[in-house]
């Protein structure tokens, strides 16, 4: 099954989005143009596990996105996408969280915020734990409280609040694409939640 790291790119109207044939962001590439820099360099992402917590800061549920992959098939992934050039970590991070939960998803982001791993998407699969049809990936991984109400925007269908144990779950990892069930495993580690 061909997995692909989401890039939800708006377009028109949107703020986020370029406009016809890119006039405001010249920094934007056209899908040519990323086609062919996919082939020949690392692309930059951030990836967040979006989870609440109680008032200990003990996390106890894990949002998981439904997604429909081109072909039509559902998945199961995290939130996911590149940063643009010009871009802090930090803005990238709140943009697609944005994107993906929706503007009163509330996510508490610190100043600097530091990722809990780094992974490497690879086209090839076997070379690590991640995979990545169309190009050699590379992902600050975030844990990101929210505190609002999540609506998916974007090609997210749908959230799943999960418990930690059932997020960290084989049955889980199986339906999530390009091995982000090892990435929730290892962001649900860094807080302590898994037991």
């Amino acid at each position: 099954m061909p997995v692909r790291t989401p890039d939800p790119e708006p377009a028109g109207d949107d703020p986020f989005g370029p406009p016809p044939g890119n006039v405001s962001n010249p920094a934007w590439l056209s899908d040519i143009e990323l086609a062919e820099s996919r082939r020949r360099l690392p692309m930059l992402y951030v990836e967040a596990v979006p989870v609440r917590t109680d008032g200990m800061g003990t996390v106890t549920e894990v949002g998981i996105l439904l997604r429909a992959t081109p072909l039509g098939e559902m998945t199961r992934t995290i939130v996911s996408g590149r940063v643009r050039y010009g871009e802090t970590v930090r803005d990238a991070l709140f943009r697609h969280l944005e994107n993906d939960l929706g503007p009163m998803a509330f996510p508490l982001l610190p100043p600097q915020p530091t990722p809990f791993t780094v992974a490497e998407y690879f086209p090839i699969p076997g070379v690590s734990a991640y995979h990545d049809d169309r190009q050699h990936a590379v992902s600050l991984a975030f844990v990101v409280p929210v505190t609002g109400t999540c609506e998916p925007r974007q090609d997210a269908l749908e959230v799943t609040w999960l418990t930690p144990g059932e997020a960290a779950s084989d049955a889980l990892a199986a339906e999530m694409e390009g091995g982000r069930g090892t990435l929730v495993r290892l962001a649900l580690a860094s807080v302590g939640a898994l037991r």
